[in-house]
């Protein structure tokens, strides 16, 4: 079998400067399809851009977060497609989950992610109704943490962003714990496939629920951030940009502190006050 497709493309690029115009060898992220099949019902249930790298943990992230899965006893196995109809290079671009023998999801929700797109998300996502019916539960109240924990998050984003930092385009999401220790990121080049690998992480580790992290996403805070959130059980979710509506609408739902435009000292709070410990309350 061939190697896996790397995260960073290198190509060479025309720099103009001062009117003048010269080579030079730069990286690019890579993008490429990453279809998830579930190997016993042989369907594939989402096809989405991403970087690659850490794609068992985007596939677990993913079933996990669509209720295809609920423990990590769930998935028997998974692994890069070996059919040999399939072009080598193609075959890490296939992922099949076998699922435990027995469970028999309900897949006619998932129909819509037959295609996810890396910039904006899945089109047709579940509404905030759809998260209720699937019975999420609330967040349990606590942590609580100080301004200046949050402040700090930024830049240890930044400073552990490894192919950010050689390619200058991808997103990435982190969990930290309470005390502003980084525990875990990941990059890619949609924010919704970040998380994903960050969840599926925790899945496959047991380490969930989430409920005394903090999660941060470079970008903004859209409904798919807050509903992977939701079920991962994180209580504080953060971004350096802004949430959407229907996002603060989950996050209100749920019991979530969801803060935006996390930038130096300042941060705005959209839901969930109660867990920002403030001047006045010390």
């Amino acid at each position: 079998m061939t190697m896996q497709t790397k995260s960073k493309t290198q190509a060479t690029v025309w720099v103009m400067e001062k009117g003048q115009v010269r080579p030079r060898l730069d990286h690019l992220t890579t993008e490429e399809p990453l279809e998830i099949r579930l190997t016993p019902f042989q369907k594939t249930v989402a096809v989405t851009m991403r970087t690659p790298g850490a794609d068992f943990e985007l596939a677990a992230g993913f079933l996990y977060s669509e209720g295809v899965v609920s423990r990590r006893e769930d998935i028997r196995r998974i692994s890069y497609c070996v059919d040999k109809l399939v072009d080598g290079e193609q075959r890490h671009n296939i992922v099949n989950v076998e699922l435990r023998d027995g469970l028999i999801p309900d897949l006619q929700p998932l129909e819509r992610h037959f295609y996810t797109s890396s910039a904006c998300g899945v089109c047709g996502k579940a509404s905030l109704e759809a998260l209720r019916l699937r019975g999420c539960p609330m967040i349990p109240s606590g942590p609580t943490l100080t301004p200046e924990i949050l402040y700090s998050l930024p830049d240890k984003l930044r400073a552990a962003q490894g192919i950010f930092r050689a390619t200058g385009g991808l997103h990435a999401a982190a969990i930290f714990d309470t005390q502003g220790n980084l525990l875990n990121l990941r990059e890619d080049v949609g924010r919704h496939n970040a998380l994903d690998k960050l969840i599926g992480s925790a899945f496959l580790s047991d380490e969930l629920p989430l409920n005394n992290s903090i999660v941060l996403v470079s970008g903004r805070s859209s409904f798919e951030i807050l509903q992977k959130s939701t079920t991962a059980g994180v209580p504080i979710v953060c971004s350096v940009s802004a949430p959407s509506s229907l996002a603060v609408s989950v996050a209100k739902e749920f019991g979530i502190t969801l803060i935006g435009f996390l930038r130096g000292e300042r941060f705005n709070i959209y839901t969930g006050l109660q867990r920002i410990n403030t001047l006045e309350q010390r």
